[in-house]
C-alpha cells in the first residue's frame, strides 16, 4: 500500500495543498457572489465538462465501472459532494484562521480514521510527526504570538470546517482499498470522472436544498467566471490527480501529514496577493511542518 517517501512523490503531495491554499483564498474572495453549496456544485459541472471529452467512454453501457458504483458513489459523496461544499459553507460563518486551524487537525483524523475503521496500526513516529506539524500550523495560526490563539471563538463555520476534514480522511484511506478494474483505476482521468459523476448528483441534490432555502443569487461577471476556471482546473482536477497518485504511493497517514502545508501556503498567498511581507515565523513554521512529514514517514 506503500512505499518509501521520493521526491517525486513529495512534490505530488505538496502540489496539492499548494493548490487547495488558493482554493481556500478564492472561494473567500467570491462567497458574497454565489452561495457556497452552489459554488462547490458550479465548480465540478466544469471540471466535468472539461475531463469528458476525454473520458467518456469510461460511462458507457458496459463499462467496468458499473460493478463498481456503489464504491464510486461513496467516494463521489465524501471527495467531491461534501468536502469543498463544507468548506464553502464553513468560509461563510467563520473566520480563515479558524477553519484553518480546524482543517489542520487532518493529520490527526487520518491516523484516528485508519486506525479505527482500516486496522491500521499507529506508531510513535507518527504520533511525534502529528504533534511537531501540528506545532508549525499553530506557529502558523498565532503568527509567532501563542497568545492570539486564547483569543479563538468557535461557532458554526468550525464544525462544518471539522465534518468536512474528517469527510477527506475517509475519502483518502479509501483511495488506497482498490476493488475495480485495473483499466478503470490505472486511468487517472476515468477513475476522476468515475467520482465526479457520482459526486455531481450528491453536489447537486445538496444545490438544490440550498436553493429551496432561499439562497439563489448569483452575481455573474469575470470575478466569478474566473474564479470558477481556476478552482475546477487546479484545486479539483490537478490537486486531485496529484494527491491520488500521492496517497497511493505513501499512504493515507504519511499524506496526511502534507496538508499541514494548506496553512502555510494560504498565509504565503495572501501576503503575495495583500502586499504583506512574510515574517520570520512563516520560515520557523515551514521547517516544524516538514520536520513532521519527515518523522512521520521514516521507516
Amino acid at each position: 500500500m506503500t512505499q518509501r517517501l521520493t521526491p517525486g512523490t513529495a512534490a505530488l503531495l505538496v502540489t496539492a495543498p499548494l493548490l487547495w491554499a488558493g482554493n481556500a483564498v478564492v472561494g473567500r474572495m467570491v462567497h458574497d457572489l454565489v452561495p457556497p453549496i452552489t459554488l462547490n456544485f458550479l465548480r465540478w459541472v466544469l471540471a466535468l465538462a472539461l475531463l469528458l471529452p476525454f473520458t467518456h467512454q469510461v460511462l458507457r453501457p458496459g463499462s467496468p465501472l458499473w460493478p463498481h458504483w456503489r464504491r464510486y458513489a461513496l467516494l463521489g459523496l465524501l471527495g467531491v459532494g461534501l468536502y469543498n461544499a463544507l468548506q464553502y459553507l464553513a468560509l461563510q460563518t467563520s473566520t480563515p484562521i479558524n477553519v484553518t486551524l480546524v482543517g489542520s487537525s487532518m493529520p490527526v483524523w487520518m491516523l484516528a480514521v485508519g486506525a479505527l475503521f482500516f486496522g491500521v496500526r499507529v506508531t510513535r513516529q507518527q504520533l511525534a510527526g502529528a504533534a511537531l506539524s501540528m506545532v508549525g500550523v499553530l506557529t502558523v495560526l498565532s503568527r509567532g504570538e501563542w497568545s492570539q490563539l486564547l483569543a479563538l471563538r468557535l461557532v458554526a463555520g468550525d464544525l462544518f470546517m471539522l465534518l468536512a476534514t474528517i469527510s477527506w480522511s475517509f475519502y483518502s484511506w479509501l483511495l488506497v482499498r482498490t476493488s475495480e478494474p485495473a483499466s478503470v483505476r490505472g486511468d487517472w482521468a476515468a477513475f476522476l470522472t468515475g467520482q465526479m459523476v457520482f459526486g455531481l448528483a450528491w453536489s447537486g441534490a445538496f444545490a438544490s436544498a440550498e436553493w429551496a432555502t432561499g439562497h439563489t443569487h448569483i452575481a455573474w461577471g469575470w470575478p466569478l467566471v474566473a474564479a470558477l476556471l481556476f478552482i475546477a482546473i487546479g484545486p479539483a482536477l490537478a490537486a486531485y490527480r496529484c494527491w491520488g497518485i500521492g496517497v497511493q504511493r505513501a499512504g493515507p497517514a504519511v499524506a496526511g501529514f502534507f496538508s499541514n502545508l494548506t496553512p502555510l501556503f494560504a498565509a504565503l498567498l495572501s501576503a503575495a496577493f495583500l502586499g504583506e511581507a512574510p515574517s520570520g515565523y512563516h520560515a520557523v513554521a515551514f521547517a516544524l511542518i516538514v520536520g513532521g512529514i519527515v518523522v512521520s514517514s521514516r521507516r
